[in-house]
C-alpha cells in the first residue's frame, strides 16, 4: 500500500505535467504551423520574379522545330513563310464564300462541296489560293462546288469543324465531310475530286482527247485493250479506285496508244504511266491484276527526285513514305551531282522519297540546310527517318551513284550510325548557366553526380527570350550548389538522342543517379520561385539555397517591431 507521502509526491508531479502540457498547447495555438513550402524564406526570390515579370511581347507566337514546320501551319500562326511573301493576284470568281449564316443551307443543298478554312495572313493559304481558284474554274458546271471560309471571321464555325491549322480543306458528300490531304495544286485537286464524283476509269476514243489529256494532266495511267469491257477493264478500274492523285484511262484505239508511247502492235493488255518528269514513261510488265497495277502506280507515280519548293513541300511531307534521301547542293553544283543522285533514286521507288534541296535558294535553302546541320557550299547527301523519329545519317563517301545507292540500301536496312548536330564546345564555360552543345551533352547533362536542369531553346523564339532573364537569375542563385547544374542548349544547332523537345523552350530535368531513365519535363510556372520549388522537390541530392549577403545584412540592420518586442521582453522564439 502506498504511503501518504508517496501519494503527495505523485500528485505534485501530475499537476506539473498537466500545467506544462497546457502551456505548450497554448503556445502552439498562438503560432499556427507554416506550410511545408513556406518553411524557407523565399522573399528574395519573389523580388526577382517581380522585377522579371512583364507581358510577353511575342504574344502567342508558337514554337516549332520540325523539318515539315517549313510547310505546315498551326491555327495561331504562319511560321512557315516570311513576311516578305506576297500573294499573286487571284481571280476567285468561281469560289463560293461561306459564312455562319449560309454554311449549313449551302452544304445541305449541294451534293459535293469542297471547303477551305483559311486565314488571310497565312502564307500557305495565299500560296494555295490561285491553285484552288483555278480548280474551281475548271470544275465549274460540274456537280461540285469549291468554297472557302475565313476562319478568323467565322471562329465558331471553324471550331465546330475542329480546324487545327491553316489551310484545312474538307470535302463534303451529302453533308458528311472528310479531310482532303492531297497536294495543293490545281491538277491534284481536280483529279482527286473527279475520282470522288465520277467513274474512276474513263475512256479515250480519239487522238484529240488523248492530246488534250497529255497536255493538261501531270500524270496519267492508260490501259490498252482489245475491248473496253471485260475482266482487264474491271481490274484497271478497281486499281483506279485506290489512287486519289492519278487519273486512269483506257483505250482500244492504236493511234491513242501510240501517243502514250505504247506500241500499237503490242500484246494486249498493255499499261503505261506517263509523268511530266525526268523519268517520263513507265511501262507495266507485271500480272494484270488490281493489286499489281496499284503497286506499280504507287511506286512510280512520284518523280524520281522531288525538288524542295514552297509549292512542292506538301508532296514530300504528306507522303505516306516517311524515310527520305536528301541531296544538298548549290545551283552551280546541281548539274554535276543531280544525275548521279537520280540514277541511284531508281533503286528506291516506293521505299524512299528522294529530295533535292538547292542550298543557295533564298526562299527555303538556308532554312532546310540549317535544320539538318548542313554548312558551307559542299554538296552532301543525308538520310532522314522523318520527324516522328528524327534520326539523320551522313554519307561521308564521294557522291557517286554507286555510293549513294549503297548508302540508301544501308539506310533501309537500319545499318547506319546517326549523326547529331553540335556547336563547338565552349572554351570557357564557368557562367551561372552552363552552355551545353551536342558534343559535351554526356559530360554535363548525363553526369550521374549532378542534378541537371536543361533548357532547350531557339534564338529566334520569343518565349525563350522572355524566359532568359528569369533563367539567368535562377542560375545565379543556385551557382554555389555543387550538386546542381542549371544549363541551356540551342536546339536549332545542337542535337542529342536524350534531348527531345516538343517545341521551344523545352525544360528537362535529369536527376542525379537516374540518367538512364527519361528526364522529367518541367511543367510549372516560369518563375524563379516555381523553378526552385520544382528542383527542391525532384532533386536526388538535397540542397538549400543561401540568401544573398545583402538580404541578410538588411534584415540584421532593420529588425521588425515584433523582433524588437521579442528581444526587449526576453521571450524565446523559434526563429526557423
Amino acid at each position: 500500500m502506498a504511503s501518504p507521502r508517496s501519494i503527495a509526491v505523485l500528485s505534485i508531479l501530475l499537476l506539473f505535467l498537466i500545467s506544462f502540457q497546457t502551456a505548450l498547447l497554448a503556445d502552439t495555438k498562438s503560432k499556427p504551423a507554416a506550410p511545408a513550402d513556406e518553411e524557407e524564406d523565399l522573399s528574395f526570390l519573389e523580388e526577382d520574379d517581380a522585377v522579371s515579370s512583364h507581358s510577353d511581347p511575342y504574344g502567342d507566337l508558337p514554337d516549332f522545330e520540325n523539318y515539315d514546320d517549313l510547310e505546315d501551319d498551326h491555327a495561331d500562326t504562319d511560321h512557315g513563310y516570311d513576311d516578305s511573301y506576297e500573294s499573286p493576284a487571284v481571280d476567285e470568281k468561281d469560289v463560293v464564300v461561306l459564312k455562319e449564316g449560309n454554311f449549313s443551307d449551302f452544304i445541305a443543298k449541294n451534293k459535293y462541296v469542297m471547303v477551305e478554312f483559311y486565314a488571310p495572313w497565312c502564307g500557305h493559304c495565299l500560296a494555295l489560293a490561285p491553285e484552288y481558284a483555278a480548280a474551281a474554274t475548271e470544275l465549274k458546271g460540274e456537280e461540285v462546288t469549291l468554297a472557302k471560309v475565313d476562319a478568323t471571321e467565322e471562329a465558331e464555325l471553324a471550331q465546330k469543324y475542329d480546324v487545327q491549322g491553316f489551310p484545312t480543306v474538307y470535302f463534303f458528300v451529302d453533308g458528311v465531310h472528310k479531310p482532303y490531304n492531297g497536294q495543293r495544286s490545281k491538277d491534284a485537286i481536280v483529279t482527286w475530286i473527279k475520282k470522288k464524283t465520277g467513274p474512276a476509269l474513263s475512256n479515250i476514243t480519239t487522238t484529240e482527247d488523248a492530246e488534250r489529256i497529255l497536255e493538261s494532266e501531270s500524270k496519267v495511267v492508260l490501259g490498252f485493250f482489245d475491248s473496253l469491257v471485260g475482266s482487264h477493264s474491271e481490274e484497271l478500274g478497281a486499281a483506279a479506285k485506290l489512287e486519289d492523285d492519278v487519273n486512269f484511262y483506257q483505250t482500244a484505239n492504236p493511234d491513242v496508244a501510240k501517243l502514250f508511247h505504247l506500241d500499237p502492235q503490242a500484246k494486249r493488255p498493255a499499261l503505261v504511266l506517263i509523268k511530266k518528269e525526268t523519268e517520263k514513261i513507265n511501262h507495266f510488265g507485271g500480272q494484270f491484276t488490281k493489286s499489281a497495277i496499284a503497286e506499280f502506280v504507287y511506286e512510280n507515280k512520284l518523280p524520281l527526285v522531288n525538288y524542295f519548293t514552297r509549292e512542292g513541300a506538301p508532296e514530300i511531307f504528306e507522303n505516306p513514305i516517311k524515310k527520305q534521301l536528301i541531296l544538298f547542293a548549290t545551283s552551280n553544283d546541281s548539274d554535276k551531282f543531280l544525275p548521279s543522285f537520280q540514277e541511284a533514286a531508281k533503286s528506291f521507288k516506293g521505299k524512299l522519297i528522294c529530295v533535292f534541296v538547292e542550298m543557295d535558294n533564298e526562299d527555303y535553302g538556308k532554312a532546310v540546310s540549317d535544320y539538318f546541320g548542313v554548312t558551307g557550299d559542299a554538296p552532301q547527301v543525308i538520310a532522314y527517318t522523318g520527324n516522328d523519329d528524327g534520326r539523320k545519317f551522313l554519307l561521308e563517301d564521294e557522291l557517286t551513284s554507286i555510293n549513294i545507292k549503297s548508302f540508301g540500301e544501308k539506310f533501309l536496312e537500319d545499318n547506319l550510325k546517326p549523326f547529331y548536330k553540335s556547336d563547338p564546345i565552349p572554351e570557357k564555360n564557368d557562367g551561372d548557366v552552363k552552355v551545353v552543345v551536342g558534343n559535351n551533352f554526356d559530360e554535363i547533362v548525363l553526369d550521374e553526380s549532378k542534378d541537371v536542369l536543361l533548357e532547350i531553346y531557339a534564338p529566334w523564339c520569343g518565349h525563350c527570350q522572355s524566359l532568359e532573364p528569369i533563367y539567368n537569375k535562377l542560375g545565379k542563385h543556385l551557382k554555389g550548389i555543387d550538386s546542381l547544374v542549371i544549363a541551356k542548349m540551342d536546339g536549332t544547332t545542337n542535337e542529342h538522342p536524350r534531348a527531345k523537345s516538343d517545341g521551344f523552350p523545352t525544360l528537362l530535368f535529369f536527376p542525379a543517379g537516374n540518367k538512364s531513365f527519361e528526364p522529367l519535363t518541367v511543367d510549372t510556372d516560369r518563375t524563379v520561385v516555381a523553378f526552385y520549388k520544382f528542383l527542391k522537390k525532384h532533386a536526388s541530392i538535397p540542397f538549400k539555397i543561401q540568401k544573398p549577403a545583402s538580404s541578410q545584412k538588411s534584415e540584421t540592420e532593420m529588425p521588425t517591431s515584433q523582433e524588437t518586442t521579442t528581444t526587449a521582453t526576453g521571450d524565446v522564439k523559434d526563429e526557423l
